[in-house]
Order: structure tokens, then sequence, then C-alpha cells
């Protein structure tokens, strides 16, 4: 058989808000995709209609775009293979499950939900807590095969609700090749015949996907670990369809542990711990509640896509900051563990710290200006971006000091305290009037007379420099103060001295007078 095209689905169900984990799972499709010059088709799969939830698949198609993970096929991208929801593909299934009746693999169940409670319950009794619905017991339930032809034709007839399971084999060993885990074999005495068709004329997950998987010539299932138990089935299903050479290259991927103690990650784990678990912040439609995500979180998507990306696959080298583009060149399966890979949040809020720091002055300088409350201009902001960047995690840290904009009431009063002496007055004044006579107001002639100045003085940096740092900034520390102080400008400079020298003197000689 000459080689398939790669062609890989991401299949959420609109159940609610895409967990990031789910977001994983389709950047791992993607990343394969893209490398294989293949394509990354979003396929919604809504069997579950009970559990659907309003504006889960616009948040799903939003989540994606976010990330700039771009589909190649989906309900807003159509191509031969759709529809995209499978609600819209409801005709398709039937067929396939006749045809799984029709050679005995699957069966007709008339049992209903209330006998089949009844059922477990007396297993329980019988101290059999985990009752399968099974070559065992589905002889003395009410199927197609306990019930008489003339019986299962006349329930039908009568409209009888009922449900098509398949026929588990007894004994027989499934075996298939996973591109993870290697060779996984499971025997059908330790699997149930589950629903795959259901009274309400929809398809269960299982016969839907391998249905979908086949038609829309999907060549890999990159999917959660969650639905390795499901596999086995689902490769029975290709076998009982006669689809064998056609079944998709099988990958399932490391769960997300949470950062403290074991345990897939959850929302309670990001409420309880502070950070998100979604991509983007999601308001339930039924409660109002509202759960925090990444974007408003100010997280850029190449960081939470670059993060995403190493929780479950390492490069084997050093290197940790990706672009998408690089993320392409280098992904394989082949480096994707099989081991649960643990969230950690301080380096989710490293990855946006690096990717901040790649960006150019200008670039921070338009996001900043789309948040600034002051009026700026864009070249400000790029000198601001370049005093900063070294020392932000976020966007919104950028313009965290209100003065680089404004004159700040508050102070570091610790700062104050230890370093305000009796002739603290007297040397800040000297050296703004040196200041003030600068002609060239640039940061290296400032330096040049601050050097100068203790120089002559013979005092050290401590002496004056936090002074000079709290009248001009109200902080301990920051960036350069001479750099600051040309970027402010020589009339601002002075502004504030004249504005804050005197009340620090005033502050220092009210303390002095109070510890007396």
């Amino acid at each position: 058989m000459s080689e398939r095209k790669v062609r890989v689905r991401f299949a959420p169900s609109p159940t609610g808000p895409l967990h990031m984990g789910g977001i994983r799972t389709a950047l791992y499709n993607y990343l394969f995709a893209k490398k294989n010059k293949g394509d990354f088709i979003l396929r919604i799969e809504d069997t579950d209609q009970a559990r659907y939830v309003n504006g889960a698949e616009k948040y799903i198609v939003e989540s994606l775009e976010w990330c700039g993970l771009k589909i190649d096929e989906g309900p807003s991208k159509k191509n031969d293979f759709g529809p995209y929801r499978q609600s819209e593909r409801k005709h398709l299934y039937r067929e396939y499950a006749d045809k799984l009746v029709a050679s005995e693999n699957a069966y007709y169940a008339f049992d209903t939900p209330e006998e089949l409670e009844e059922m477990r319950n007396l297993a329980k009794k019988a101290k059999m807590p985990n009752w399968q619905y099974n070559a065992i017991s589905r002889n003395s339930m009410k199927n197609s095969l306990s019930l008489s032809k003339e019986e299962v034709d006349k329930r039908i007839s009568q409209n009888q609700s009922y449900t098509i399971r398949i026929k588990m084999p007894r004994n027989v060993d499934v075996r298939f090749y996973d591109e993870i885990r290697g060779w996984v074999i499971v025997n059908t005495n330790n699997m149930d015949d589950k629903v795959i068709y259901k009274g309400d004329g929809m398809p269960t997950y299982h016969l839907a996907n391998v249905v979908d998987d086949y038609l829309m010539k999907i060549s890999h299932v990159i999917r959660g670990e969650e639905w390795l138990p499901s596999a086995p089935l689902h490769v029975l299903l290709y076998k009982f369809l006669n689809w064998e050479e056609f079944m998709p290259k099988f990958a399932h991927l490391p769960l997300i542990l949470k950062p403290d103690g074991n345990g897939k990650l959850s929302k309670r784990d990001g409420d309880r711990l502070g950070f998100p678990v979604f991509p983007l912040e999601w308001i339930d439609p039924k409660t109002n509640d509202v759960s925090s995500g990444y974007r408003e979180k100010d997280y850029f998507p190449e960081a939470f896509v670059n993060m995403l990306a190493f929780l479950g696959w390492n490069p084997g080298n050093e290197k940790e900051v990706y672009s998408i583009e690089e993320l392409i060149s280098d992904f394989s399966l082949e480096r994707v563990g099989k081991s649960g890979a643990k969230f950690d949040p301080e380096k989710a809020k490293w990855f946006n710290q690096q990717h901040l720091r790649l960006k150019s002055n200008s670039e921070l300088a338009i996001l900043m200006k789309q948040n600034c409350s002051y009026d700026v201009s864009e070249v400000y902001l790029e000198k601001v971006a370049e005093l900063m960047k070294e020392r932000a995690t976020f966007q919104s840290d950028l313009i965290s000091e209100k003065y680089f904009f404004d004159s700040v009431e508050d102070y570091d009063e610790k700062t104050f305290r230890k370093k305000w002496k009796s002739d603290s007055l007297s040397l800040v004044n000297e050296f703004f009037g040196i200041l003030n006579n600068i002609e060239n107001f640039s940061a290296t002639s400032i330096e040049s007379s601050f050097k100068k100045f203790i120089e002559e003085k013979e005092i050290g940096m401590g002496a004056i420099l936090p002074n000079l740092r709290l009248i001009l900034t109200g902080k301990g520390m920051g960036p350069s103060l001479f750099e600051i102080a040309a970027l402010l400008g020589k009339e601002e400079v002075m502004k504030r001295f004249n504005e804050k020298s005197t009340f620090f003197q005033n502050m220092f000689l009210k303390k002095q007078n109070e510890s007396r």
C-alpha cells in the first residue's frame, strides 16, 4: 500500500470549556500534521446531546485561533470530508451499526436502564461489584442473542427502545502498536459489550469516531491517555467492518499532572493554587461562574503554546524557548514520554517572560499603548519597554511603574528610614543643582556628573543614590536611575525634586522628633 497522506483530527466534545490538556492534544496533532505536510482537522464530537453546553463549540474554535493553531478543515472551513459536527453526520452511522449486526459482531439489546441498574445492584449483593454486560452475562439479559428471532422482530415492530451492543468475542488477544507506548495487548475477557448505538438514534463515541476516522481518511489518532482503554474496542471495530488496512496509527499522550501530589490536573487544582487551567476565560452559561484563562491573565499565546509543548515532549537538547515554526521543525512522537508530565505554574510564567524578552521594544510599545491610560507616545513607551523588559514577566508589568508617567505619592518607607540622614537634603540639593545645569541631559552625562560628584564629596553611592531614586520614583530599587532621569527629562526631574526633597526632609525631622 502506498504511503498515506497524514491527516489528523482534534475531536473535542462541546460539553464545557477546553482544558489545557485538550489544547495540548490539539497542539501535538497540529505539530505532527505540519511537520509531515499533512492536514489538521477540527471535528466536533457532539453525539452526547444531554451534556451539550451552549457556547462551548465557539469557545473551542476561539481557543485554537488564539493559540495560532489554524485548521485545514472543520465546521468553519469545509472540505470534501464534512460535515464536521457528528450531530450533522447522524444519518451515516446507522448503516455501519446494521452491518455489524448483520455480520453477527453486534446485537440488539432491549434492557431498560432500570433493569440494568437492578442487575448491577444484585451483582453488588453477590459480592460482584464490577458487573459487566459481556459474553457471560449477555445470555441472561434481554437481547437478540437470548430472545427468539420472532420476539426480536416483534419488539422492533412495536418500536420498543433498544441499543446496539458490540458482541465481544471470548478470550481473544487484541494487539495494536502505540506510537508512544509500543505494543499494547488486551484480552477480550477483560472487555464488555459496549453500547455502540443508543436508543435515541445517536451513535456512542466508539462507533462514531471509528466511522468518522475511516470516512475522513484519518492516518493518525493522537489523543489523551484516558482513551487508551477504549483503543482495543476501536481496533476490533476496524476489524469487524473490514477496514483493517485503513486503521490509523494510534498515539496516546501522557496525562498532565497537578503541581503538588499525584493525579490529573483539574480546575480545582487551579482554583486552589491560583492559576488558570483553561486557555481563555470561561463563563458558565448556567451558573455565571467565571473561570480564569491564560489570555486574560496576560500570557502571550506563543508562550502558552511553548509551555504546553514541553508538558510531555522534549526535543532531546537544552533548548526550551521555541517559536511555533521551531516546534513544527523539531516535534516528533518518538520524543513524547509515556509518564505523566507535572505542571509547574512558575515555569509557565518563565516561558512568558522569555517570550516577552524576545519581542522588540517597538512591538512591546504597541501592546503597551493599548493598555496605557497615560497620553504618551509609542516612542516614549519603547524607551520604557527597554528599561522594564528584563524585569517584566507579563505585558502589564511593563506599565506597572507609575513613576514613568507621573509623580508618585507612595514611597518605599524601608529605604527612606535606612538611607535618609541629616546631611541627605544638602547632598540632594547640591546634586540636583548640578543636574539643572547639564545641557545635554542624557543618561551618560547624568551618570558622569554623579560619579564626579561622589568622588569630590568622597562619599559612597549609597549615601545619595537611594535618595535620588526615592525622589524620582518613590522606590528603593529598579532600572538604571540615570536612564530613568534621562527619559523623564530635565523639566520633570527638577519638578519632582522640588516637590519631594523637602517632603522627605520634613518626614525625616518628624520621625526624629517622635523618637526623642
